[in-house]
């Protein structure tokens, strides 16, 4: 399976794993206008000759595939509605959720896909500023909800002109995107300054924790280190729910169970951090993945999920055996 991290994070961290084709499924034949430059503000992005030769499978439910005759050396991004859709149409900066698969342009084989089987659909911000993959966003501006939506993207609006070799896309080389677009998310709110609600009951086996302001104060409970990944929600959020990959803003505490004593902490140095959830340890993004803003989250990382595949920290604060302690404000999400 494929992710573009181009979601929130830079497009090469991409993951990659080979996904098979699925049988042969109904196709349709692109007919679209002639390669322009980039749309005005409100203006849907044109087709081309590109995307018009292409046939893509038009089941929703599986992942795209095509028929490819000839290199796609399109000058800037083409653009097609496959299947009509009837929902709400992407705006920009609405973060749209979308299954994709995209292929080489020059070949047209599959790079890989998303949001089908087993593995949930990506976010993908439509930010007409964004410095990379472009013509992602170009694709899915003016889409509907239950659109399949094709593009046909120059390196130069994808990964850049020097391509990504490592995926097998060489200098110059075009990529192939077709989405299916499940949902939108209206821009993000400006984050919180601070959490709004009362704490709750620590729940059993968490240090019990009061913040006041930038001020954190922990106990440890007595008794072994926990070795099993914990996560428990003392002040439930109402804002928007964190997905993969998601970019979040949040004031943390980290603390070594094993020492005591604090590692890293936001809150100590007054200002909140923030990050991709996908460039996180595992044992800190799933304690965030589906809580909301708002949330005051506790998350005990057991080494497994936390530094011990790393041999713990260089600067020895956290050692390969020792489970780690945080403790989540999360203020505002990208």
């Amino acid at each position: 399976m494929s992710r573009f991290a181009g979601s929130t994070a830079l497009a090469g961290t991409l993951l990659l794993a080979g996904c098979s084709a699925p049988a042969p499924a109904e196709s349709v034949s692109a007919q679209a206008e002639v390669s322009t430059p980039a749309p005005d503000t409100g203006d849907c992005q044109p087709g081309g000759p590109g995307v018009e030769g292409l046939n893509v499978t038009t089941d929703t439910t599986a992942p795209p595939e095509i028929t490819h005759t000839e290199a796609l050396t399109p000058s800037t991004t083409e653009r097609l509605v496959v299947v009509e859709g009837s929902g709400d149409e992407v705006k920009e900066n609405d973060r749209v959720m979308v299954a994709y698969a995209y292929f080489n342009g020059a070949t047209g084989e599959k790079i890989g896909h998303i949001g089908y089987d087993d593995v949930g659909p990506d976010m993908i911000p439509a930010d007409p500023e964004a410095p990379y993959l472009i013509g992602l966003v170009h694709t899915l501006l003016c889409s509907q909800v239950g659109d399949r939506v094709a593009g046909v993207i120059p390196a130069e609006e994808a990964f850049g002109a020097a391509g990504a070799p490592e995926y097998g896309l060489g200098e110059g080389v075009s990529i192939i995107f077709i989405a299916d677009v499940l949902g939108i998310q209206p821009p993000p709110e400006p984050p919180l300054d601070q959490l709004v609600g009362d704490q709750g009951p620590t729940p059993a086996g968490f240090p019990e924790v009061t913040i006041e302001g930038t001020t954190v104060d922990y106990t440890l409970p007595e008794g072994d280190v926990p070795t099993t990944y914990a996560v428990g929600t003392v002040i439930d959020g109402e804002g928007t729910m964190v997905y993969d990959g998601a970019e979040v803003i949040v004031h943390y505490h980290g603390v070594n169970w094993n020492t005591g004593e604090v590692f890293d902490s936001s809150f100590d140095r007054g200002e909140p951090a923030s990050f991709p959830t996908s460039g996180v340890i595992p044992g800190f993004r799933d304690g965030l993945v589906g809580q909301k803003v708002g949330s005051r989250v506790l998350i005990t990382i057991p080494p497994a999920l936390g530094y011990g595949p790393s041999g713990g920290t260089g600067d020895g604060r956290i050692g390969p055996d020792d489970t780690i302690f945080f403790v989540v404000d999360i203020l505002g999400i990208r």
